[in-house]
């Protein structure tokens, strides 16, 4: 028989973490599952699914992951794989002996992993476990952010399938109502507080609102990962700081003066001096996001000099004067 890749199978490198290789298997298995083909291509993709659910059935359990990769470090994928006098405990058995024909498993499978396989399809495994941790993002205001809220979560969330209890597989070989994957989707819609005094990238960890855990077991967590929402006035610089746009008329640029400003945190009166040029940033301290406990990013004001658009005849007369006192000097 040839040796089997159940990483190449999965499309995985050996580092593979346990969340990286069921989000694998899980892709595939919907990918490849029989009941989305026809003609041909049902066939095909018969085998593929029985290869990917092979491939889960060793790598997404710890301990035959383990024995696995210790088979790996000898063999290499095609080639000639003979369980005796490899110095590796192997269960050289007929694969009918199990009767894993059923769960459409390769001769290389049940070679190394059968009868264990079996035996414990026999006794069963644990009907009671956690169920599945989620993630997911959202978007908060900045004065969200700030301040807190209240909002409703529309969230998928997995449960045990209840046909085959989480374990992909019943007596009659891969389980018919979640099609392997050990799984059924939900829909829901939670309400959750968020607290105030939270910073784009935060994460918050909501117990029990995760997937529905299955024989008594804890139900999983939901893991939420915050963003800020893009917003009219202030622009996300980094993780704390904010900038805006200040806009001066060109007297104030030039004679200075003080600008009622919107913060984050209120209102306030900001003291432009004399001479400040378009692009020169003005920094207002602990006026931007949480960053910590009592602590807060700041808030840049950049200079823009505005040009109006509208002069009145007066206006206009006393431009021109200051370019008759500026001519002289351009002169020499």
């Amino acid at each position: 028989m040839k040796y089997i890749d159940y990483y190449e199978v999965l499309g995985i490198p050996r580092t593979a973490s346990d969340k990286e290789i069921k989000q694998a298997y899980r892709q595939l298995a919907r990918q490849h599952h029989p009941d989305l083909h026809q003609g041909d291509a049902k066939q095909a993709a018969e085998e593929k699914f029985k290869a990917v659910n092979e491939a889960y059935e060793v790598l997404g359990d710890p301990e035959k992951r383990s024995k696995y990769d210790q088979l790996g470090r000898n063999w290499q994928t095609g080639q000639d794989f003979e369980p005796a006098g490899t110095g590796f405990a192997y269960s050289t058995h007929n694969t009918a002996d199990f009767d894993l024909g059923g769960f459409g498993f390769s001769d290389f499978f049940a070679n190394i992993f059968g009868q264990d396989f079996a035996q414990r399809r026999q006794t069963g495994r644990p009907a009671s476990f956690k169920g599945e941790d989620i993630e997911a993002e959202i978007s908060l205001s900045i004065e969200e952010l700030l301040n807190g809220a209240e909002k409703d979560l529309h969230l998928t969330t997995p449960n045990a399938c209840i046909a085959c209890a989480g374990q992909r597989f019943t007596s009659r070989g891969v389980c018919p109502a979640c099609g392997g994957l050990g799984m059924t989707e939900e829909s829901k819609t939670v309400k959750v507080k968020i607290p105030p005094g939270l910073h784009p990238g935060a994460s918050l960890r909501l117990k029990g609102l995760g997937g529905q855990g299955h024989g008594g077991g804890a139900d999983g967590d939901l893991y939420l990962h915050i963003k800020a929402a893009s917003h009219p006035s202030w622009q996300l610089a980094n993780k704390a700081d904010l900038t805006m746009d200040l806009t001066l008329l060109p007297e104030q640029a030039v004679l200075g003066a003080k600008i009622p400003v919107s913060t984050p945190h209120g209102q306030l009166q900001v003291k432009v001096q004399p001479g400040v040029r378009s692009g020169q940033q003005l920094r207002l301290k602990g006026k931007g996001l949480p960053q910590g406990p009592g602590r807060y990013g700041d808030l840049f004001l950049k200079i823009r000099i505005d040009i109006p658009a509208r002069l009145t005849d007066e206006e206009l007369a006393l431009y021109r004067q200051i370019q008759k006192l500026k001519a002289p000097a351009a002169e020499n």
